[in-house]
């Protein structure tokens, strides 16, 4: 064997825009050649990086091997032909579509690795599009057997043993690995773990990104065959981060700190709003301030994403708002510096009232009216949202969203819920934290009891238990499938937890019909929470 070189590897950590092939390989080109520049031998891009991750039933296009044809021609005229490039597309052979990484090298496409772990769990079914690889793909790069992997294989021991008995020394592992609540320190360990069982380093590259509900986080990692972290790269932000190779191991490089789990969670919002809004050529935002907190929070982490300028605020009062909430949002308004109105419902109520007085005469007065002002205001950020081409952003979180405590056609109205996947306690959580950052929401937000202000003296209490309970329930419900026994086992009142899972599963109905909204925890309300609208399961099974 040739005696090794030191090998510099770019970590190209991009962000694409799904279905955008030929703007996916012109930044593959773009990246490429800086890397290049910088004097690189490997650049290393992430999973499926051609298509973007997930591409979805685009792969089932008629049109895409024909679209892919031309990428890879692209890629072997325009690439530097003295650089090695490892990049993801999906490729069909004789066995079917699979998810491949190739290897350019000199104008040519010289090696393909085929994925051989298909997820199939949580928001991933790739074994709706793809078949399986089995064989190990080993190249030597300037007298280094270099072995390929894609980003589930990693998580699986027998990839790492099939490429160290294939004579690899150095592995590329592409991603595309999106966020939730402690996914980086899960990566880090399970990386940790490979490297030493294989003896062998690890260059890990993750996309990063907003793509629907999915948010990728970056962190791309260069974990050493001694198991300690070498390099890492950016949090929520695309980078080329360079790392050597000695031939033995990799050395050390810039290592960006962890983020501590608010700060995570956050960012994560902020670039999930972004890359919502500008990849699908909204100009603007706008929403409903309220005077609460979830509104509050919302309203920080659109102008974080985008910036003042393209965000406005809406406050719609009704008999019901407090004066506290009329103040407490014209100050949150007026310190992040955003476009604000007022636009009272009172004329809107009252017309509806009048039109529905014959058909509501003898009936008490219950839920209906609530509902209504709720639809008053859901129409008239609709009608603005047509006038201004802007995207209306809903406000209701996870624990909201579970029990149906919000109205559909009324606050659900809209197009993206960035709080979808936030829990009550979570929110405030967050709140204080943007709060260190810059003072953006009130004090007495933060500390006020949470109310609709859909009838006189409302508060959240009055229907629901408070929320460090329900937060509690919920979570052992949705994301861990919990029975209710298991719930009540762990020192939950009999009542409240039967009372709340019979509302997450009465409310089914109302989830189908809401805004898309942002993935953050281990199970969302979306592509891996998929329940039966209509269904005789009894409630706590």
């Amino acid at each position: 064997m040739v005696n090794p070189m030191a090998l510099t590897i770019g970590m190209a950590q991009i962000n694409p825009l799904v279905g955008d092939i030929p703007g996916n390989v012109q930044r593959v080109v773009d990246v490429a050649r800086q890397a290049h520049h910088a004097g690189m031998q490997v650049v290393v891009f992430p999973e499926l990086t051609l298509t973007g991750y997930p591409p979805e039933d685009l792969l089932l296009r008629s049109s895409l091997d024909v679209r892919m044809a031309a990428a890879w021609e692209q890629l072997c005229q325009q690439l530097p032909k003295d650089l090695w490039v490892i990049c993801g597309y999906p490729k069909r052979t004789g066995k079917g579509l699979g998810n491949t990484a190739g290897v350019f090298h000199g104008g040519r496409l010289l090696a393909e690795y085929t994925k051989q772990h298909l997820p199939n769990y949580q928001v991933f079914d790739e074994k709706r599009y793809f078949v399986t690889g089995d064989a190990p793909c080993v190249i030597d790069i300037a007298g280094t057997p270099v072995a390929i992997t894609i980003c589930e294989d990693i998580w699986e021991p027998a990839p790492m043993a099939q490429a160290r008995a294939a004579g690899a020394r150095l592995m590329l592992n592409i991603n595309a690995s999106p966020f939730h609540g402690g996914k980086p320190a899960e990566r880090l360990a399970l990386l940790q773990q490979r490297a030493r069982d294989g003896d062998m380093p690890v260059v890990y590259v993750n996309q990063v990104g907003g793509q629907d509900e999915l948010v990728f986080d970056g962190g791309s990692i260069a974990m050493g065959r001694d198991g300690q972290c070498k390099a890492q790269a950016a949090w929520y932000e695309e980078c080329l981060l360079p790392v050597v190779f000695d031939g033995q191991e990799l050395q050390p490089g810039r290592i960006t700190p962890a983020l501590d789990e608010d700060a995570a969670l956050y960012q994560a919002l902020v670039l999930g709003v972004r890359d919502y809004v500008n990849k699908n050529r909204f100009p603007s935002v706008l929403l409903g301030l309220s005077g609460g907190i979830d509104s509050a929070l919302t309203l920080a982490i659109a102008v974080d994403a985008l910036g003042k300028e393209r965000v406005s605020a809406v406050m719609m009062p009704f008999r019901y708002t407090s004066s506290m909430s009329l103040e407490d949002a014209e100050a949150e308004a007026r310190v992040l510096g955003v476009d604000y109105r007022v636009l009272s419902i009172e004329p809107m109520f009252e017309s509806f009232m009048a039109t529905l007085s014959e058909e509501f005469a003898g009936l008490p007065v219950d839920v209906t009216e609530q509902n209504i002002q709720a639809r008053c205001r859901g129409v008239l950020l609709m009608a603005l949202s047509n006038k201004s081409g802007g995207l209306v952003l809903t406000t209701g979180n996870k624990s909201e969203m579970a029990v149906g405590y919000a109205t559909l056609y009324g606050d659900m109205a809209g197009g993206l819920d960035v709080l979808k996947d936030v829990y009550k306690t979570r929110v405030y959580a967050l709140s204080r934290y943007r709060n260190r950052i810059s003072p953006v929401i009130p004090q007495r937000v933060i500390d006020r009891p949470p109310s609709a202000e859909l009838a006189p003296d409302q508060k959240d209490s009055d229907s629901l238990p408070d929320y460090d309970s329900l937060d509690a329930i919920l979570e052992r419900y949705i994301e861990h499938d919990q029975s209710a026994s298991a719930i009540i086992a762990d020192g939950f009142t009999e009542a409240d937890v039967y009372h709340v899972i019979r509302l997450v599963d009465r409310n089914e109905y109302k989830r189908r019909q809401a805004a898309i909204g942002l993935r953050v925890t281990r199970r969302g309300f979306g592509r891996d929470r998929r329940y039966p609208v209509t269904s005789g399961w009894k409630a706590g099974d």
